[in-house]
């Protein structure tokens, strides 16, 4: 059974996940490693957006930051990504459900 903490912890995660902005940083950030420069120069946003996104995503645990010299470097944290949503998923949409929309959509497709 979730805590008050971990409920709030989880919403934490999905509001961040809400913007297509955040959502973009992270599937950019799937590839490795990228400098907030490097993040910055892939959108037609300010900056400082930019630098809002990335607190969000930081505050949420869905990124981690590096320091080097005078340049910050952002790295995805895979595991909590994937704990967090697939435990929703697994929670709301259990395997068998799953395996039951596959089944159908293959004998559709027949």
């Amino acid at each position: 059974m979730m805590t008050d903490t971990d409920v709030e912890d989880q919403a934490g995660v999905f509001r961040a996940l809400a913007d297509p902005t955040r959502r973009q940083i992270l599937q950019d950030l799937g590839v490795g490693e990228l400098s907030a420069g490097k993040i910055a120069s892939r959108f037609t946003i300010s900056g400082p957006s930019i630098s809002r996104h990335l607190g969000v995503l930081k505050s949420a645990g869905l990124v981690r930051e590096r320091r080097a010299a005078n340049r910050i470097y952002y790295s995805l944290v895979e595991e909590r990504l994937a704990l967090c949503v697939g435990g929703f998923l697994s929670a709301v949409c259990p395997d068998q459900v799953v395996l039951r929309l596959k089944r159908r959509t293959k004998e559709v497709g027949r």
